[in-house]
């Protein structure tokens, strides 16, 4: 069994390090870097991140998204400055873990979730059609035989990866048939020695720091909701549970170092990270040789990878992206709430046009106001007790979105017997507005001389009240409940 699992690994890290090349030196050029930074990319992120990360299996190297970030800093000062501002990200990441805010991740709701891997699959599958551009018969002849294969060899035999095997065969028979087809060597040379070590050039002041930390913050925050997200997408597929305040130490790690070795900035990838777990890759192993083979393919035998047709890993790309597309999210539709939905349809199509973070932040500032607004209801019930005091019993969370209504809407101040009792022993008062409410609603009765006991408030909720505090009545068993306030 060791010797099968090691095998795995091993193979899994090969096809899913010959999946990155491509990608990485496509991300690399969007940044306006050479091919080879996004190589060294794959190697130090992904190999730091292998080890030191936060969950097996994920792999780790130069990310779309960023590189849509960094290519602007690029053009206005050049790609030293980019250096510098990955290596401020990475600091950030760090602080980020550190102070075990990774744990916020689980506050983005499962439909943005659905919207994020929807929208991600469908960038996935169109990034990969400029390679098209220009090509004939060959290309699309290659990409289906390797989908085929994907497809197919699975279902008979797991011995090698369906990846590996359709690189090989494909690969040999382009080369040997002297078919004309678009290969890895075509984006750009492969060539290069080991990376080195070199402090970004760029003026150590202020200044540069004015210039980089905005870039920096949107570098880190990019970097940790996508690898977040894929890490809680990867734990739901495979049933396990990752640490993300690990995550984004090792991410923001392996982010720093590769500034100081002229590499660009990245993440954890997705695709790259189903590839590797569908070719049998489960542990750490699998996703450390993937960094390794890429800085081996660069370094020794980067004539072999460069003839590598582009029309298998499109293929094996489409593949991944069919994987990744949550089709179970289609078919709930007719039961989900008119909410989820949106949310659902609003981060796939923001993903696909705009921005990953821009997506989720906007599903999450939708879910968290949909929630306020179905949470901001609060009922009355009354009692006529035999002394003639009237008593209101609350019903629901006393908050932000429900104090206008508590304040305006629930009491009949005006025809209430001169004694009233609210009971809180069923409500909950949430925040500050809820507080200044209760505040508010004395006031009315004290005005109309009519007298007021609040039964069942915190301990906390009676230190926060200014007006109503004295007409707290001291039940034994009042709550414990700690009261959000401003601060």
């Amino acid at each position: 069994m060791q010797i099968r699992y090691y095998k795995n690994e091993i193979l899994a890290g090969l096809v899913s390090s010959i999946a990155i090349i491509p990608e990485v030196m496509g991300f690399a050029l969007v940044a306006k870097f050479d091919p080879i930074a996004g190589l060294y990319t794959a190697f130090i992120l992904g190999l730091i991140a292998a080890l030191f990360g936060g969950r097996a299996g994920l792999v780790s190297a130069a990310a779309g998204s960023m590189a849509v970030v960094a290519v602007h800093l690029s053009l206005s000062h050049g790609t030293q400055y980019v250096l510098a501002a990955g290596i401020l990200a990475g600091i950030l990441q760090i602080i980020f873990g550190l102070l075990r805010l990774g744990k916020w991740v689980r506050m983005i709701p499962q439909t943005a979730i659905f919207g994020f891997v929807n929208g991600l699959a469908i960038v996935i599958f169109s990034s990969q059609l400029q390679f098209f551009a220009s090509e004939g018969v060959a290309m699309y002849v290659i990409v289906g035989l390797t989908m085929a294969i994907m497809f197919i060899l699975p279902k008979f035999s797991r011995i090698l990866p369906a990846g590996l095997i359709a690189i090989v065969l494909l690969g040999l028979g382009v080369y040997f048939l002297q078919i004309n087809t678009k290969t890895i060597g075509d984006l750009g040379s492969l060539n290069g020695g080991l990376p080195h070590f070199s402090l970004p050039d760029v003026p150590l002041n202020f200044e540069t720091l004015q210039v980089i930390w905005p870039y920096s913050l949107i570098l880190a925050l990019v970097g940790l909701i996508e690898t977040l997200l894929t890490l809680s997408v990867m734990d739901e597929m495979q049933k396990t549970r990752g640490n993300s305040n690990k995550e984004c130490i090792a991410q923001g790690l392996g982010n720093s170092v590769c500034g100081f070795f002229g590499a660009m900035s990245g993440c954890v990838m997705i695709g790259q990270s189903i590839i590797n777990a569908t070719s049998g890759g489960i542990g750490r192993i699998s996703s450390a040789m993937a960094a390794i083979f890429v800085l081996i393919f660069v370094v020794s035998i980067p004539e072999v990878i460069s003839k590598i047709p582009m029309g298998v890993l499109v293929g094996i790309m489409f593949i991944v992206s069919l994987k990744t597309f949550e089709w179970a999210s289609i078919s709930r539709l007719r039961s989900m709430k008119k909410s989820d939905i949106l949310i659902l349809l609003l981060v796939t199509i923001i993903t696909v046009v705009f921005d990953l973070a821009i997506a989720v932040i906007i599903g999450v500032i939708i879910a968290a106001l949909v929630f306020a607004y179905q949470q901001a209801k609060i009922t009355t019930t009354t009692i006529l007790e035999s002394d003639g005091t009237k008593v209101y019993k609350l019903k629901g969370p006393l908050f932000f979105g429900s104090s206008v209504g508590f304040v305006h809407d629930l009491f009949d101040v005006e025809n209430d017997p001169q004694n009233v009792v609210i009971d809180f022993s069923e409500a909950r008062v949430m925040d500050s507005s809820g507080v200044d409410a209760i505040d508010k609603l004395t006031k009315k009765y004290l005005d109309m001389h009519k007298s007021l006991k609040l039964r069942h408030l915190s301990e906390d909720c009676k230190d926060a009240l200014r007006l109503a505090k004295k007409y707290c009545t001291y039940e034994i068993d009042d709550p414990s409940y700690k009261v959000a306030r401003d601060l």
